[in-house]
């Protein structure tokens, strides 16, 4: 390829998503993109059966998955480094010896089983054909009812780490996830030697230490003021879960911003990095865009849109806010207290009405206008005035992550009629995420939690009326990042602190981060409109989230019984034979 040659150092910042991973090249002076490369995840999102391929099973079908379970394949997660980062490191055209640190960063929570070196136990022989031995993605939403257990546990015991996740904990979560693998396949749980976070996992590949960050133990991890809940309480929610803490979890906690250790010669051959080179602590998507956003004072809240999106921000006092996914001290930059929320489902939703929703003659049209099914929808909805398709949407199709913290709880349109067109449902979508992000933008401020400013990152940004629909919704000034790859470039900024190049992340993130993109301003004529649109949301909200009305949770537990959705662990010796190497 061809080299340039100067004096400047470069970092690779690592962005793993639901679907993909990608890597980009930046520069350590002033941020600039130099080359990307991106690896979409062979084995996607496993929903149905576990893979043939990487179960041993010789082309007959894997263990069967009942509902809401979601699950991924660590050895693609390797792949991404094997594949993305030399293809970024090639568009760069950069000698790779300039290169001085590596970050990565990672959906979360997202739980890798693992022996004590690091081996996920999907590739351990015996445990290639049992679900429990795959990575759990953050959107597996089958330890419900484990949260629920932890939830009213906490309650009834007054646990004073409960009001910092807003009065609940996720299933999504390491302990709800942790106790459902104890109890549906303890024989898995025994042979796990380490419950750990994906973002953890993947610099343990990088550098050979695992040491896990502060973000996910904070915000995923129930590790608030220096410990995790109690011994008593783990024993209270199961007896043989007393010991999870200190013999599955506990670990070295890392700094954000800090070097875990130092590439590896295998780390190195996969890369074609140097070996010796720095490698940032872990960290998670949504956090590490905050910097890479320019966005670290109080009062900046960032979006980071995809499938899902996660909403945080940095607050210079601490407030309990109902319904959030947790507040940390230092969870985004040192010396602020970090404020984390979300919702469970939002690309996941527009791309699932689409495939199903839409008929094909649509299909035809967008192509024959030369456009995507997204943008036609888009270009068709865009004609409607507020409130003229006559609909209210619930975007619960992958439950409530805030300010409910239900996934239970399902997607509901009202208001439909045999004249109800497909860009009305588009468009009822598009703002009833609108409207999730409103309620979390009022509990904040409800708690006295001030949002000042608005900034969107994340593949959605790239929509102009869904960014309109969002300014106008909440009222606020909405500007989009200029880097169409914000987590990467945060990542980027921590690997330059961890290289010694800057003090710490707000240094950093001054010089690196980038400029905005397309800035926002709400039409005082559609806020109004939408204000009334908006009553008619929380009305529904209230009623079936937290009213007396529980018909959704009602109809999960019909599902399950129709689907005879009890799980069953494969057995010892059905797995006894399965043998999988990475």
């Amino acid at each position: 390829m061809d080299v340039k040659v100067d004096t400047d150092s470069y970092v690779i910042g690592v962005d793993y998503g639901t679907l993909s991973g990608r890597a980009v090249v930046v520069r350590v002076r002033d941020g600039k993109e130099l080359g990307s490369g991106v690896y979409e995840y062979p084995h996607a999102v496993v929903t149905d059966a576990l893979p043939a391929d990487v179960a041993g099973l010789s082309g007959r079908p894997g263990a069967r998955l009942p509902g809401e379970w979601a699950l991924q394949v660590p050895n693609d997660y390797r792949d991404v480094l094997r594949i993305a980062v030399p293809a970024a490191l090639a568009e760069a055209g950069l000698d790779p010896a300039a290169v001085v640190g590596i970050a990565t960063d990672f959906t979360a929570c997202t739980m890798v089983p693992a022996k004590a070196d690091g081996t996920p136990l999907n590739e351990v022989p015996g445990f290639g054909n049992r679900p429990h031995a795959y990575v759990k993605l953050w959107r597996h939403h089958a330890a419900q009812g484990q949260a629920d257990r932890i939830n009213q546990l906490a309650a009834e015991r007054g646990e004073e780490w409960l009001p910092r996740y807003g009065g609940l904990i996720s299933s999504e979560w390491e302990f709800a996830k942790g106790l459902q693998l104890l109890e549906e396949d303890p024989e898995a749980y025994a042979e796990m030697d380490h419950w750990v976070e994906a973002a953890d996992w993947i610099v343990w590949q990088l550098c050979g230490q695992y040491v896990r960050n502060a973000c996910t133990a904070g915000y995923k991890g129930i590790y608030q003021d220096g410990r995790y809940p109690s011994e008593d309480f783990l024993a209270a929610l199961n007896p043989q879960f007393k010991d999870f803490v200190s013999s599955k979890l506990e670990h070295i906690i890392g700094s954000l911003g800090d070097a875990a250790g130092y590439l590896t010669a295998e780390a190195a051959a996969w890369t074609g990095l140097p070996e010796g080179i720095a490698v940032a602590v872990g960290n998670v998507d949504a956090h590490v865009t905050a910097p890479a956003a320019r966005a670290v004072d109080p009062g900046q809240l960032v979006a980071i849109m995809g499938t899902s999106t996660c909403h945080v921000m940095n607050g210079a006092e601490l407030r309990e806010v109902p319904g959030m996914c947790g507040v940390v001290d230092g969870g985004i930059v040192d010396g602020l207290w970090g404020y984390e929320a979300g919702q469970s489902g939002v690309g996941d939703i527009f791309a699932w009405f689409t495939k199903y929703g839409v008929p094909p003659e649509y299909h035809q049209a967008a192509e024959a206008a030369g456009l995507g099914i997204h943008e036609y929808l888009t270009e068709l909805a865009s004609q409607q005035a507020i409130g003229g398709h006559g609909l209210i949407a619930l975007d619960w199709h992958s439950g409530n992550r805030s300010v409910l913290v239900d996934h239970e709880l399902s997607g509901i349109v009202v208001g439909q009629t045999l004249a109800t067109r497909p860009e009305d449902t588009y468009r009822a979508l598009l703002e009833a995420t609108a409207f999730g992000t409103r309620t979390i933008v009022d509990a904040f401020r409800d708690s006295g939690v001030p949002v000042n400013e608005f900034i969107v990152a994340g593949g959605l940004l790239k929509n102009p009326l869904l960014m309109q629909i969002y300014a106008d919704a909440t009222n606020l000034q909405l500007s989009t990042i200029g880097s169409t790859q914000g987590p990467a470039l945060g990542s980027a900024i921590h690997a330059a602190v961890a290289a010694g190049k800057y003090a710490n992340v707000r240094e950093a993130a001054a010089a690196m981060g980038s400029e905005p993109g397309e800035v926002y301003t709400p039409i005082p004529e559609n806020v109004a409109a939408y204000e009334e649109l908006f009553q008619e949301y929380k009305a529904l909200h209230d009623y079936f989230g937290r009213g007396s009305n529980n018909v959704m949770h009602r109809l999960k537990a019909i599902q399950r019984r129709a689907a005879g959705s009890v799980f069953e662990p494969a057995t010892s010796a059905s797995a006894a034979a399965v043998e999988v190497s990475a």
